[in-house]
């Protein structure tokens, strides 16, 4: 027997209704592609942990509140939801002075078709993975989040136009000018990106 698959619209009403298990069908189903936004745009476990858990908590109160219209975009909703708490920590860090960047281990660039390599493959591409992520660090705020959402989160375009509440030319533009500045700074820094 065929298992239908209930649509997000359909648990928020579900939820709204009072059915808990609903809501802990949409965490189940949403959660990954949250946290990995969150945690690819604070780099810091705890930190990612606590905007996580307070994003889920603004997501029932407002859901309760009955501040959510479907759209067909749940996702990109609670996405932007969590983008305004990261907007809002680090604007009170800045008031605070006590911004941290961190070191930031996160592979960006994560693949597995590399799995399978050499040691020394291995080690050549680490060191590419290495030298992109510090030039990421050069590229504007705008750039270097569209280049995070769409090759380690696997967004679309329109996804991360949503997201930042932005247009899909928007979102296109900032790509292809993240593209052209990571081509300069590789040109620049003398990186050679093949083995």
């Amino acid at each position: 027997m065929e298992q239908l698959i209930v649509s997000d619209q359909e648990l928020v009403t579900q939820f709204v209704d009072g059915s808990h298990a609903s809501f802990e069908v949409l965490l189940k189903r949403h959660k990954q592609k949250v946290y990995s936004y969150i945690m690819v745009s604070v780099r810091d476990k705890a930190l990612a942990d606590d905007i996580f858990q307070e994003t889920f908590i603004k997501v029932i109160k407002s859901l309760k509140e009955g501040k959510y219209f479907e759209n067909g975009k749940f996702v990109s909703w609670v996405v932007r939801i969590a983008h305004n708490l990261i907007i809002d920590h680090y604007r009170r860090e800045k008031q605070l002075g006590t911004t941290n960047a961190g070191s930031f281990e996160w592979d960006v660039f994560n693949s597995h078709r590399f799995s399978e390599q050499t040691i020394e493959q291995d080690m050549v591409y680490d060191q590419i993975l290495k030298d992109v992520k510090g030039l990421l660090a050069y590229l504007p705020e705008e750039q270097r989040e569209v280049v995070m959402m769409r090759h380690y989160m696997d967004l679309s375009f329109k996804e991360i136009a949503e997201t930042t509440n932005v247009s899909i030319n928007t979102a296109l533009g900032r790509m292809r000018y993240a593209l052209i500045n990571l081509r300069k700074l590789i040109e620049e820094h003398k990186i050679v990106l093949s083995e």
